[in-house]
């Protein structure tokens, strides 16, 4: 990976006896060397992979971008500016019963042509290694791999396009613990583009798009296959949806409209691209649903054909059982006969 490192340091986030939070600065910036370039490679390696990332833009109030502007003009140095958001993260984070210890890493570095300011608050592991000598003796280590509490701001996007609603990105962390209650607050920053609500809208297009134009039951199935071939062949090269080379994939209505003019005359405020969401775009050829102990996937193309819904009498009716839940069924038939 070709990565360029300007400056990366780390903080430590401690609990005290009384089970409150303490920050411990680092008194300069750590020296840009190989084990450095190696572990910003690999954080921005890691970010990139996790899945589920939310977007967000500074708040125009927000003390944090001025503090970033400031960095980026030279008129404040890197460790004074990591120094000012330790103090400001631990104020936030004392707020919250849940608060982390752990390692903060502020990164700035280039990757591909592209300016990035790296924040995450590290789980800091214990364990044990095996000297030279064939000692034992207790080691720390940053556990990158589990990392939730983490933010990157795209410095050239920001910089050259302040008015966008996603050049900064948050990992939206684990069920029950809510990253902008805290992490975003703390630099002042305001969710911005909704990923999955876009591809929602998305998906609500594409059928009142095939609805107007007119299309039969297996043209629409067609279509929709081809969204989702489209869609997910995007989210698996790590692309974006873009609305205009989707409008390729289905026909124009009768007065010769395409699915992108459809949807902009539409309202559907639709972004021009944005990330594919897997269980939004999983609708389009799959029935999913599960409660009350029963689990049901199949897919769309059934429905009407050995599967059948009746909405006066909330009964599904399948025809044909799969071989494997059969067996299981007859077995069971004939334990409890």
């Amino acid at each position: 990976m070709s990565l360029t490192l300007s400056n990366v340091i780390l903080h430590q986030l401690t609990k005290n006896g009384q089970d409150e939070l303490e920050v411990h600065l680092r008194k300069q910036t750590l020296e840009n060397n190989q084990s450095t370039e190696d572990l910003v490679a690999e954080l921005h390696r890691v970010y990139s992979s996790k899945g589920a990332k939310g977007f967000a833009h500074f708040a125009e109030d927000s003390e944090f971008s001025h503090w970033l502007k400031q960095i980026r003009s030279g008129e404040l140095d890197f460790l004074s500016f990591s120094n000012q958001s330790a103090k400001k993260l631990q104020t936030e984070l004392a707020k919250y019963p849940f608060a982390d210890a752990g390692t903060l890493v502020m990164a700035e570095y280039q990757s591909l042509a592209t300016d990035y300011l790296f924040i995450g608050l590290l789980p800091t592991c214990h364990s044990m290694k095996v000297t030279e000598q064939l000692d034992i003796s207790a080691t720390d280590y940053l556990d990158v791999g589990k990392m939730d509490i983490v933010a990157r701001i795209d410095l050239s996007s920001w910089e050259t396009d302040s008015e966008s609603n996603r050049y900064l990105t948050f990992i939206k962390g684990r069920v029950g613990r809510k990253i902008a209650d805290f992490f975003l607050d703390f630099m002042q920053a305001e969710v911005g583009l909704d990923v999955k609500e876009q591809n929602q809208v998305l998906m609500q297009a594409v059928e009142d798009y095939c609805a107007d134009s007119r299309l039969e039951k297996e043209e629409k199935q067609q279509y929709r296959k081809q969204v989702y071939d489209y869609c997910n062949g995007q989210l698996q090269a790590g692309d974006e949806v873009t609305v205009k080379e989707l409008a390729g994939e289905l026909p124009t209505t009768e007065d010769g409209t395409d699915f992108y003019q459809f949807a902009a005359n539409q309202g559907y405020e639709l972004e021009e691209s944005f990330p594919a969401d897997r269980t939004a775009m999983r609708k389009l050829t799959k029935f999913v649903g599960s409660g009350g102990g029963v689990s049901i996937n199949f897919d769309s193309m059934l429905l009407g054909e050995r599967i059948f819904y009746d909405a006066d009498t909330d009964t599904l009716t399948i025809k044909g059982t799969p071989p494997n839940l059969k067996d299981q069924l007859q077995r069971r038939l004939n334990t409890d006969s």
